[in-house]
């Protein structure tokens, strides 16, 4: 079933076997997890602002807040109709009591374990499309997939994607069940999936829903260079916003807001439209926490970039210009999607 979204807002489909969705979903995982405080009542107040500016998809993921992030979820759609929003979870990532991460669990058990918990935290009867955040390199993904498909079958789960894997394993896991859609990071500053994966997921009908289009917020144009961050912000760990990698990177994104400001853009704008202007098989994702971060990155939708302005982008951040890795070695390891 294709949620409904509000005229005016364009829609995508997720592949050739998806559901039809807004062409710019939400990112629900700083509402509880991984990028320092969140208020909860202006976290809930954005989901409704998204979800009445036509945004039908919402991605959330079991391990963010360790359940947190499923139960906001399920509060900010109480009174909603449950069509109105296209349901993505990920799964499979353990965390310990202290917040640590323990690896992936991708075993056909725990697969229908883990959903069990989704189902009743989230309150409603079906996942609308289901993956696992990570390849567990110990579990075959025909396993894990076929684990998925089963549910498929049973009804608790409409659709199979993946996140974060390569052109084999997308094979792969193709062979077993109808894949919708590859969640993976995309943006200016990650261009990664454009030689290998990308060009399989769409020979394989496979959709690509990008997370960190606005890579975490050094896109965004508001970033600065003396931001403090706290103990619990992923972004104090992360190469790309560390010393002159952080530098580095700001120099794009001044670049950047001289190609904005000349279209009477933000940074943040133009930075999603981009990659709006990938295909109509991508759909970014925003992590907007707050509903004027929300608001600015809708504005997006409506922002047609002409072949000269996407030149201008190009010069101004070229493929491969970002500083730093786009995560620390020990969670760059565990991306099959890196691997040569």
């Amino acid at each position: 079933m294709n949620a409904t979204p509000t005229p005016g807002m364009p829609t995508r489909r997720l592949g050739s076997s998806g559901p039809r969705v807004s062409a710019i979903g939400l990112g629900l995982m700083g509402m509880s997890d991984l990028y320092g405080p969140a208020d909860e009542g202006e976290s809930i107040a954005t989901i409704h602002a998204a979800l009445d500016a036509g945004i039908t998809l919402l991605d959330t993921g079991d391990f963010y807040g360790m359940g947190h992030n499923e139960l906001l979820l399920r509060d900010a759609l109480r009174g909603r109709r449950r069509e109105q929003a296209v349901i993505s979870v990920k799964f499979g990532a353990m965390r310990d009591p202290a917040g640590g991460w323990m690896g992936p669990d991708g075993r056909p058990a725990a697969v229908k374990n883990f959903l069990a918990y989704s189902l009743r935290r989230l309150g409603t009867d079906h996942v609308d499309v289901y993956r696992p955040a990570r390849l567990d390199p110990a579990v075959p993904i025909e396993e894990t997939v076929g684990a998925i498909a089963e549910m498929v079958q049973a009804g608790y789960v409409r659709h199979i994607g993946l996140s974060e894997v390569g052109a084999e394993t997308l094979r792969r896991a193709a062979a077993v069940h109808p894949i919708t859609d590859l969640q993976i990071e995309y943006s200016l500053l990650s261009r990664g999936i454009e030689a290998e994966i990308l060009p399989t997921a769409r020979e394989l009908g496979i959709a690509v829903t990008a997370y960190g289009v606005l890579s975490r917020g050094l896109l965004s144009g508001h970033w600065t260079a003396d931001r403090a961050l706290g103990a619990d912000d992923f972004r104090g760990h992360s190469p790309r916003f560390a010393g002159e990698n952080l530098q580095r990177n700001l120099a794009l994104v001044q670049a950047l807001r001289a190609v904005a400001e000349a279209r009477g853009a933000t940074v943040a704008q133009v930075a999603a439209a981009w990659v709006l202007h990938r295909g109509e098989d991508v759909v970014p994702l925003v992590g907007a926490r707050r509903r004027d971060r929300l608001a600015e990155s809708l504005a997006a939708a409506d922002l047609t970039l002409t072949p000269e302005e996407l030149a201008d982008i190009e010069r101004a951040v070229p493929a491969g210009a970002a500083a730093g890795e786009r995560y620390a070695a020990d969670q760059m390891d565990m991306l099959d999607s890196e691997r040569a």
